[in-house]
């Protein structure tokens, strides 16, 4: 009974793999399948719930979708871009203080032609005097009030009052400052030895130093080492020379300055300071 049951299976299984086309599905017998255990019969699916052979032989097959290889999309040619355009200029004139090529005439050079090397050169020193109108600017006496006094007794000319000067008698841009070597650091101090030239003539030399207390502040010293260098180099031009007369600085110390004794805030020590008579004490010493 088992083996007439199986070869019933067998030849349906393989009917429904093999492919059938629409036509055959109405071909098909219909047969009862028995099992050992319980016998159902199969029938035929009815037509009604099935779309007719006709409408499925009409309907195309769909056509296969291919994704594109990377082959093809790297064999086909890149789209043609368009070339930058760069942006205008502005202007098409450089800006007076920035040329774009330097002209032979704003060089300066010295009687060879050759040019001027300021790290080392004395072009123009003592060729010619200034105009008496400029000499009576750079010798005139100075003010009283704007002489300073140290603690320790030393007169001195901010050195604003020496660029003030300078501004008045050859105008701004007329003068500067060339340096003639490389900032020297040593413990505590820094020195470095500057040219003024003015006019594009070297008129003196003077090296300034500064001190200082700790590393960030090298960088302030060598600002004060530059101003410390250009009131040296004023003595040439007789800027404030009086400054350094020992007769004028007793007779200011006499009517300007004097003594007195004060206590330090932190260290509570005393000593005598100078300073001038229509100052103040000032921080970190107060008045005993």
């Amino acid at each position: 009974m088992a083996s007439r049951t199986l070869t019933p299976l067998r030849i349906g299984s393989r009917r429904l793999q093999a492919p059938q086309t629409p036509q055959s599905w109405a071909q098909l017998p219909v047969r009862t399948v028995v099992s050992a255990s319980k016998a159902k019969p199969y029938t035929q699916p009815s037509t009604a719930s099935r779309p007719p052979a006709s409408t499925w032989a009409s309907k195309p097959a769909a056509a296969p979708t291919s994704k594109p290889s990377a082959t093809t999309t790297s064999s086909a040619p890149p789209a043609a871009t368009s070339p930058r355009i760069p942006t205008p200029a502005v202007s098409g004139t450089p800006l007076p203080d920035a040329p774009a090529t330097p002209s032979p005439s704003v060089v300066e050079t010295d009687s060879n032609g050759q040019p001027i090397d300021w790290t080392q050169s004395y072009h123009g020193l003592g060729t010619s005097a200034f105009s008496p109108e400029t000499a009576a600017v750079l010798q005139a006496p100075i003010d009283p009030d704007d002489v300073e006094v140290k603690p320790d007794g030393i007169i001195y000319l901010p050195e604003i009052k020496y660029r003030r000067i300078l501004n008045a008698a050859f105008g701004p841009g007329a003068w500067g400052l060339a340096p003639r070597g490389q900032l020297m650091v040593h413990e505590k101090l820094v020195t470095r030895e500057y040219a003024l030239v003015v006019h594009g003539r070297f008129v003196g030399q003077a090296r300034g130093e500064q001190q200082y207390f700790s590393e960030e502040g090298v960088s302030t010293a060598a600002e004060g080492c530059k101003s410390n260098a250009l009131m040296r180099c004023c003595k040439d031009l007789g800027i404030a020379s009086e400054l350094w007369d020992p007769r004028y600085i007793r007779k200011f110390m006499k009517e300007h300055a004097m003594q007195q004794w004060v206590e330090h805030v932190t260290t509570k020590k005393r000593k005598q300071i100078w300073l001038r008579k229509d100052d103040e004490v000032r921080y970190p010493f107060k008045k005993t």
